[in-house]
């Protein structure tokens, strides 16, 4: 069965001023749909044509070495896109109200508070050079971390260095398409607009089922 291009649950001037409308259709329409597009004719005829994209992301060296580089960048871009769209929501009470319960929790063992945490994060995504993600990670130890990764590369490939690897429970595009438009070459001032359009509670979902083992794009 072939990966498709998810559906918003959201319009896409929805999530204004943070993220202007034309950014969120070009970045839905054109740059996710080509990463979903060569991801499946990356996978045809191989053993893991039928796979989960996660088993698929922690299994590249598995893959013909002819296609492995292919489908990592597009399963890379598949899997970061449909997450980060599903932690995305338009301001409300639920965005900011910020993390609670267990997910508070966590960033406060792992960065102090949730100042600090936002602090970290956005340095992370501010000093990614080039393209890339910052991420909240659950670790294999059950604490929550704040990584980065390059390009399309995401927390649960083995190909990323093990201090980055786990599963990514909240991410942010630092790529020039996810902010350009709006932002130009002000990647720190978007990073601070994302926090009025994290969907929290969709965050503590992924918590919850990351450590269930879940897949957090269900």
């Amino acid at each position: 069965m072939s990966f498709e291009l998810p559906k918003l649950e959201y319009a896409y001037a929805a999530l204004e001023p943070a993220i202007d409308a034309r950014t969120m259709e070009i970045h839905h329409t054109k740059h996710h749909q080509a990463y979903t597009t060569k991801l499946n004719e990356g996978l045809t005829g191989t053993a893991f044509e039928n796979k989960p994209i996660e088993e698929v992301l922690k299994n590249l060296s598995e893959l013909p070495e002819a296609k492995c580089q292919g489908i990592r960048n597009n399963g890379g871009g598949f899997y970061n896109h449909s997450l980060f769209w599903r932690i995305l929501a338009p301001e409300s009470e639920m965005t900011a109200a910020g993390p609670q319960g267990e997910l508070a929790e966590g960033i406060k063992s792992a960065c102090g508070s949730i100042d600090d945490f936002k602090t970290t994060f956005e340095a992370k995504g501010a000093g990614q050079f080039g393209s890339g993600w910052a991420w909240l990670v659950l670790s294999s130890d059950g604490t929550l971390k704040v990584t980065s990764t390059p390009n399309q590369d995401n927390p649960l490939m083995a190909t990323v260095a093990p201090e980055e690897q786990g599963t990514p429970i909240l991410g942010v595009d630092v790529w020039e398409h996810a902010y350009y438009l709006h932002y130009q070459n002000r990647r720190p001032d978007y990073l601070k607009a994302f926090w009025s359009v994290v969907n929290w509670d969709r965050v503590s979902e992924n918590l919850d089922r990351a450590k269930k083992g879940e897949s957090i794009l269900c």
